[in-house]
């Protein structure tokens, strides 16, 4: 896996490091999407979501175009800040010089890494949205994905659960440290007392919601219910405290938001080696793009430590693109990809769901009404 890893990313990198396009243009404008309901998280409940779309084409041949996405996340991005645009505009006005930027040149603005990364991927691709081509993008083979579950009453989350089991969800993932964790721990407890781990999966999610002192009962009720894992169960950049709990723990630990911000090879390997995590998770707009997930895939891999993709609440354009990327890695293990039906006007693209997997329509279209 670290081999091919390696060549995917030599071979990603081959085109923009020898000047493959000229004269190039490039322009980027917001687009907000709106959430179907309110989703709820322990750090609030999202509404709408602002992403920035990148276009690029070779002067003299605008027809052809490239497609990004820059998946910015408000609270959560490290590149939250407030001369985001300014960037932007700095990478538009200066967009020969690509290959610099996707040197160093993006290192503290991950997510628009990942857009230019896609964009020129696509333009390359003569605007096709097939950056990855696979036996996914040819409709042969779907992408196993987790059932998202998001904070609410019992009521609430009960509903989602039911709705994605008859679906045929059999990995269901479920944000919790927002209500009182004994209900969260009743409404797991429901679902085990229907549903052995053999039939169902189930991670949790706690976006570091819990505090050291009180994660051990937690993590300790939690093993009792055949939990496959839970996310950042403490608050990101305590390393001490979460090398800890990662040698003791009773259930695996997945990294998540502690990979945010950590941009140098020595210190993605210090924390992989302080921590020693069971399992790490690739959120790409949040860690580098390709380039800064492949970094973290191939340390993960020479540790042993497992790993899955998730997208960061992108629309289906930047959903499609890691999507696609995650189809070449072939890791079994179910992937968070599924959040292209979230917001009342994603852009139409040809992901589908089925059952529990992602799967990709050859005779589907994108439609951009608004890029």
């Amino acid at each position: 896996m670290v081999i091919k890893i390696i060549s995917l990313l030599i071979k990603f990198y081959e085109y923009m490091n020898f000047g493959k396009f000229d004269n190039l243009v490039a322009s980027f404008h917001k687009y907000t999407l709106h959430f179907k309901q309110p989703s709820g998280t322990s750090r609030g409940v999202l509404r709408t979501k602002d992403s920035y779309f990148i276009t690029v084409y070779e002067k003299g041949n605008p027809t052809v175009k490239g497609l990004g996405e820059c998946g910015l996340l408000r609270g959560l991005s490290v590149d939250n800040r407030p001369d985001y645009e300014e960037k932007l505009q700095a990478v538009c006005t200066r967009i020969g010089d690509y290959g610099a930027w996707l040197e160093d040149g993006l290192r503290e603005f991950p997510s628009i890494h990942f857009g230019l990364e896609m964009a020129l991927l696509d333009l390359e691709k003569r605007g096709s949205k097939v950056l990855f081509p696979s036996a996914f993008t040819e409709g042969k083979a779907t992408i196993p994905i987790n059932g998202l579950i998001w904070m609410g009453n019992m009521g609430f989350m009960f509903e989602q659960i039911q709705r994605k089991l008859d679906a045929g969800f059999r990995c269901i993932k479920m944000k919790i440290g927002a209500i009182d964790f004994k209900q969260e721990l009743d409404l797991l407890r429901s679902i085990r007392a229907k549903f052995p781990k053999e039939q169902v999966e189930l991670r949790v999610d706690a976006n570091g919601a819990f505090s050291f002192c009180h994660v051990v009962y937690i993590l300790e009720a939690l093993s009792k219910l055949d939990i496959h894992s839970i996310e950042q169960p403490i608050k990101a950049g305590n390393w001490v405290e979460m090398a800890d709990l990662c040698r003791d723990t009773p259930i695996p630990i997945a990294l998540d938001e502690e990979l945010i911000g950590v941009f140098d090879r020595e210190d993605k390997i210090d924390l992989l080696d302080t921590v020693k995590p069971q399992y790490v998770i690739f959120k790409p707009s949040f860690i580098g793009g390709i380039k800064g997930t492949s970094e973290w895939l191939q340390l993960a891999e020479e540790r042993g430590i497992g790993w899955w993709n998730t997208s960061a609440l992108e629309s289906n354009v930047g959903l499609s693109a890691i999507a696609q990327w995650t189809a070449t890695l072939d890791n079994p293990l179910p992937q968070g990809l599924g959040t292209g039906q979230l917001y009342t006007n994603n852009i139409e693209s040809p992901l589908f769901i089925e059952g529990d997997a992602l799967g990709f329509d050859v005779d589907g279209v994108w439609d951009f009404p608004a890029v």
